[in-house]
């Protein structure tokens, strides 16, 4: 028996392997065509692209793990069971019971990695991917400014200087054109200027010296002189829109998510809206793990049953029943942040639903029996066979 378990925790675990790694590529693929223009315009380098992708991978792993998981485990049975190594085995009188331990400890493990995840990686990966995408702003904001080159990053401002020092900011004959208010068109002129970058605040401080102010608001223009003017630039602008500021409920440690709950005054926002976020995020972390190995257990049945079905059919239906799982999943996350629901109800109803019907259909697959709607399928592909 431990030579069987050996050899099935080992195809376990290769197959666990392979789609983590399809499936994460996939994700990180998706999303670098959806920051392709951050990264053009920004010109980051390749490497610093990897090192982001990097930080976004915990939040992609909490996601990804529970699928790999049941797919994992499903597709190991399902191979056994078409090779009919499960029938040889019930033969020699190893029942189901006798093989499960190799897949709850495999499913265990995957609960337990994805837990360490939800807990404490989620918002360490998020950190580090504020401050680095922070840092590659602010240290593109200097270079973007090229001595004798008009610069239109941040969106309806438009800057010129004719001669820049990327050392220490400073600029010379500096000209600054802001189009983003409604009706009326600002031009800051000054013979030196300096950019300071502000990392608490996540602003560019442009700050001018003796120069003049042009202001046209319709037909009617004004001119200002001025000692020492500011300009101030959101480094979010920059990034598309990007904010970092603002503390997402999916940003934080289960620790922060956990007193939140507890005491509403330790949130950066206390409104009704972010309080549900805290409540909905505060039960995801807990079901998703969770969700490992229910999900697991529950693809034993379901590749057991589909012995007498060909593969693709089994297939086919596991990936619906899984599709169904993230369905009923988002659609308790969505009730859950809009008040509808209790996020309690709407988070822990599909790994209700699915215990109970993993634990019926392995009590039903070590009795070798089938449920109806198998039945039905196999019923139905013999007669197209004998219509053929």
């Amino acid at each position: 028996m431990k030579l069987l378990h050996r050899q099935i925790f080992k195809e376990l675990l290769k197959l666990f392997g392979l789609t983590v790694s399809c499936l994460l590529g996939l994700i990180l693929i998706g999303r670098m065509l959806q920051l392709r223009s951050l990264f053009l315009s920004q010109n980051i380098g390749f490497l610093n692209i990897l090192e982001l992708f990097f930080y976004l991978t915990p939040f992609f792993l909490l996601l990804v793990a529970p699928i790999s998981t049941m797919l994992s485990v499903f597709l190991t049975f399902l191979r056994m069971s078409t090779d009919n190594e499960l029938t040889a085995l019930k033969a020699n009188g190893v029942s189901l019971y006798r093989m499960l331990p190799a897949p709850v400890i495999f499913c265990t493990l995957s609960m337990l990695f994805t837990f360490f995840i939800s807990m404490w990686g989620l918002a360490w990966g998020m950190d580090m991917f504020k401050t680095s995408l922070y840092e590659f702003a602010r240290s593109q904001s200097r270079f973007a400014l090229q001595p004798g080159v008009f610069n239109k990053e941040f969106p309806g401002i438009t800057f010129y200087a004719h001669q820049v020092n990327n050392e220490t900011g400073e600029l010379k004959f500096a000209f600054v054109r802001d189009q983003s208010i409604d009706g009326a068109s600002v031009v800051v002129v000054a013979p030196e200027a300096r950019i300071v970058s502000s990392p608490e605040s996540a602003e560019v401080r442009i700050t001018f010296n003796r120069g003049k102010i042009f202001r046209q608001n319709n037909d009617e223009l004004n001119v200002l002189r001025f000692g020492s003017y500011s300009i101030r630039l959101d480094l979010a602008q920059l990034l598309g829109g990007y904010s970092f500021g603002e503390e997402k409920a999916k940003d934080m440690t289960f620790a922060e998510l956990s007193r939140i709950r507890k005491d509403p005054t330790l949130g950066p926002n206390q409104t009704a809206q972010f309080l549900r976020k805290v409540d909905t995020e505060y039960f995801k972390r807990l079901t998703l793990p969770l969700g490992c190995l229910i999900l697991g257990m529950f693809a034993i049945p379901v590749a057991y049953v589909f012995r007498g079905l060909k593969q693709q059919y089994g297939l086919l239906l596991s990936m619906g029943l899984f599709v169904l799982y993230y369905s009923m999943f988002s659609i308790g996350v969505s009730m859950g942040e809009g008040g509808t629901i209790p996020p309690v109800y709407g988070l822990w109803a599909p790994n209700v639903l699915y215990v109970f019907v993993a634990a019926v259909g392995i009590r039903l697959a070590n009795q070798e029996r089938s449920l109806p709607l198998v039945q039905w399928l196999a019923h139905l592909r013999n007669w197209r066979r004998a219509e053929a």
